[in-house]
């Protein structure tokens, strides 16, 4: 295996949990998820994998959110 082929994939967590993987592509990096909460952004690519992990921790925060909600009501 090369070296370069480490940062082609790599996993994804939110909330210290894994959520999905992250593969280079053409165009950037396509999100993978068996998760259900993040199944919005499945397939889509992202230029950077720092707008990947951007979109992901605001979609985990919004879950967390609507979780707390629940309880409250």
């Amino acid at each position: 295996m090369r070296r370069q082929d480490l940062s082609d994939r790599f996993v994804i967590e939110a909330d210290r949990s894994v959520v999905g993987i992250a593969v280079r592509g053409e165009g950037g990096f396509r999100f993978f998820t068996s998760n259900p909460h993040f199944k919005p952004l499945e397939g889509r690519t992202f230029r950077r994998a720092r707008a990947l992990r951007r979109h992901v921790e605001e979609l985990a925060a919004l879950c967390r959110r609507t979780a707390a909600a629940r309880l409250i009501q």
